[in-house]
């Protein structure tokens, strides 16, 4: 399989833009069959510092700093890492050689890859839906935005690989070519940083099913607002997923129906809580019901699947007081989805980063929610919380720097055997380098709190 890809890239003019994990991975597999071909790296940053195998590389050029994006047009094929944004330039004269590794993938084995996107949910549905086929002894791969360039794992695919591919937005701006299942679990306001409006931002996730043939798959949310206006003229079989509403596979009081019949109780234990999850686990079962695998093994991985670091993941109980760590939620109703989850959150944590997303809802829900304690950080968390002030609310309001801060506080208001919950409703970029270092820096700090303090 990956000869085809290195036949295609043979004797080209190649740029590599962007030189992070992914681009790390691209450069690395063209080297192992393409040693002596002429490449050029383009990133921001410095990349050469400590890295004594680019320094080696003598079929390498390296271009950084700010006019790192000019001249794209002389490449015969540029392959652009996800995390380079190419908001104010024009493309026109070259975006026909921008490509990826998943577009690479998807032009010669889109039949054996199930594609999951949507602004949240992507990880947990695509870690339960491989967890599910591999339960069954499949040979299945998880792969994409989850962590894992494909092109690290591509000479131990065969014919019979199962591919699951975590696809954000970012890696599915310009492809042509769409996944044999493809899956948008939900859309909402996320990522204008990048994309500049919403409704490109959107148009980008459609891509997934955008380009399926009439003997591919689409499975979505039926109830959500913006798929329901962007779905329509898709040539694939169209499958929605829908709760309390019939639908391909609905839920009614948490039972899970397809063709009409029962087959999950979702009021059984499982790891995974909240309505969000629910729809997880739903699309989950179809894709399951799709590939003809056994229904009762899946309940029973699904049953078992915990959450992913940093969703929804408890942290511990201390001085009577649980607490949950949901840095992954970094819009509105993430951290809404969060809250009803969980039920007894009396003290939530949150803010971040300000993308413009519109906070209207967010903050009328909170007023009215059964949480006594919203402690804000900047800088929504700021805007939010003075919001409510003005509006004479009569929440418990505390305005924080510090993460550090937060907890002191929750640790003194929160009701005990209650929850404290650290949910964001915003991107971290402002005071870390990402949601993880976040996640990891709140449970790290609770836990050296209670660890000195009782």
């Amino acid at each position: 399989m990956h000869n085809e890809i290195i036949k295609k890239l043979k004797n080209k003019n190649i740029a590599i833009l962007g030189f992070g994990k992914e681009g790390k991975s691209t450069y690395n597999f063209i080297r192992r069959y393409l040693k002596e071909q002429q490449l050029t790296i383009l990133d921001q940053n410095d990349i050469l510092k400590n890295n004594e195998e680019l320094k080696a590389d003598k079929n390498l050029t390296i271009i950084t700093g700010k006019s790192y994006l000019n001249n794209l047009e002389q490449y015969d094929i540029i392959i652009k890492a996800p995390g380079i944004a190419l908001l104010n330039i024009d493309t026109k004269p070259f975006i026909n050689k921008i490509t990826s590794q998943l577009e690479l993938i998807l032009e010669i084995n889109k039949k054996n890859i199930i594609g999951i996107t949507g602004t949240k949910g992507k990880s947990t549905t695509s870690s339960l839906i491989y967890n599910t086929i591999k339960d069954q002894n499949k040979n299945v791969f998880l792969l994409g935005n989850i962590g894992n360039p494909i092109l690290d794992y591509i000479e131990q695919f065969n014919e019979q690989s199962i591919l699951v591919i975590e696809m954000s937005s970012h890696q599915l701006e310009y492809i042509k070519t769409s996944p044999h299942i493809g899956i948008i679990l939900n859309l909402y306001q996320d990522h204008l940083d990048h994309t500049g409006t919403l409704e490109k931002y959107h148009n980008d996730k459609m891509h997934i099913i955008n380009y399926q043939e009439k003997n591919d798959i689409a499975i979505y949310d039926g109830q959500n607002q913006y798929l329901k206006k962007l779905i329509g003229g898709q040539k694939s079989k169209l499958y929605n997923f829908k709760v309390d509403e019939k639908a391909d596979i609905y839920t009614i009081k948490n039972q899970i129906y397809y063709n009409n019949e029962i087959i999950y109780d979702g009021n059984q234990e499982r790891k995974l809580i909240g309505d969000h999850n629910l729809k997880n686990i739903m699309v989950t079962l179809l894709v399951c019901k799709l590939l003809n695998l056994d229904i009762k093994k899946a309940t029973i991985t699904i049953n078992k699947f915990k959450p992913l670091e940093h969703r929804l993941e408890k942290v511990g109980t201390y001085n009577d007081i649980t607490y949950f760590n949901d840095t992954i939620a970094t819009i509105p109703e993430a951290t809404i989805n969060g809250i009803n989850g969980l039920k007894k959150v009396d003290t939530l944590i949150f803010g971040g980063m300000d993308r413009n997303i519109n906070y209207q809802e967010f903050i009328e829900f909170l007023d009215k929610s059964n949480i006594s304690n919203l402690i804000g950080l900047p800088e929504t968390g700021h805007t939010i919380c003075n919001i409510l002030k003005n509006k004479k609310s009569k929440k418990n309001i505390y305005l924080v720097k510090t993460i550090d801060e937060a907890i002191d506080i929750a640790d003194q208001k929160t009701q005990k055997k209650h929850i404290c919950l650290l949910s964001p409703a915003a991107s971290s970029y402002n005071q870390f380098k990402n949601f993880e270092e976040k996640g990891t820096y709140y449970k790290n700090t609770i836990k050296n709190k209670y660890k000195t303090d009782r």
